[in-house]
């Protein structure tokens, strides 16, 4: 593909998961019709030892000028919060943090930039099994409850405030069990799959899709994500169920699990190859 077709992808966020999808984009993007255009770090210094000056962008509001096709936050919710409708204004957005989304201001916002610029806001499901399924079921009003629960290590949590600050109730401890709108402020980037969830079955949204946190001491190398879903009550009283369980291989205190890295690229391949861009909110 000739390199005046390549889509300019923007990087926010440079930490593993950011670092796994740069190497990605120099090395094979120009394969997928895709290029890097820069990458901003909260931390500048990170990326003075990797990246050649060209790529690094020093200010998050300047990054209009590098002309970006397709913005990718895996950062922090707070960006979206702060920077997601003016980002919507030049490119459009893969948001990698959606728990960013349980805030019901900077959901607003987005749709509304969206539909202004006509630039789409992409979600990445992470981590989350059976996103398509979900989400066919919701719409065909067969979901009646959605339930998913994350456990991990307690040094992979990266909690705020006092929220799971408390001792460690035996080996394994529920932090959380509630509506996932009530769970992403405490724990922004470890309920990014039940945020996730709650797009994929907008019938129950951010306040109907349970999440819980669980700490396990066990659990040193990998995430354990379960969900289990149901429908209503059929003539016989049973109800359809759905329960599945994925262990995504994780270094110790790691929030990304490994095979989270690649199910990350496959949904910004697929943004970016999208020719005609749809205004609003779809998973990716």
């Amino acid at each position: 593909m000739a390199e005046q077709n390549l889509k300019k992808v923007g990087l926010l966020g440079y930490g593993r998961l950011g670092q796994a999808l740069a190497t990605r984009l120099l090395t094979e993007g120009s394969q997928h019709g895709l290029e890097l255009a820069f990458v901003w770090n909260r931390d500048p210094r990170r990326l003075q030892s990797t990246l050649p000056p060209a790529l690094r962008l020093p200010d998050l509001g300047a990054l209009g000028d590098r002309s970006p096709d397709l913005v990718v936050e895996v950062a922090h919710p707070k960006i979206i919060h702060d920077f997601g409708a003016q980002i919507l204004s030049h490119a459009d957005l893969l948001v990698g943090s959606p728990s960013a989304l349980a805030d019901r201001d900077t959901e607003r916002q987005l749709l509304e930039a969206s539909r202004k610029s006509g630039h789409s806001v992409f979600v990445a499901r992470g981590a989350l099994w059976g996103a398509e399924d979900i989400s066919q079921l919701d719409a065909s009003g067969g979901l009646q409850s959605l339930r998913v629960t994350m456990a991990t290590h307690p040094d992979g949590f990266r909690l705020e405030g006092t929220f799971g600050r408390g001792p460690q109730e035996g080996p394994r401890t529920v932090l959380y069990e509630g509506p996932v709108r009530g769970l992403c402020p405490f724990a922004p980037r470890n309920s990014n799959t039940m945020a996730a969830a709650a797009l994929a079955a907008p019938s129950l949204g951010f306040d109907g899709v349970v999440g819980v946190l669980v700490s396990d001491l066990s659990l040193t190398d990998r995430h354990v994500i379960d969900v289990e879903l149901r429908g209503p009550p059929g003539p016989s009283g049973q109800s359809f169920c759905v329960r599945t369980q994925r262990e995504n291989p994780a270094e110790p205190g790691a929030v990304t699990g490994s095979a989270t890295l690649t199910t990350f690229w496959g949904s910004l391949l697929a943004c970016g190859s999208r020719s005609t861009p749809k205004p609003g909110i779809q998973l990716c």
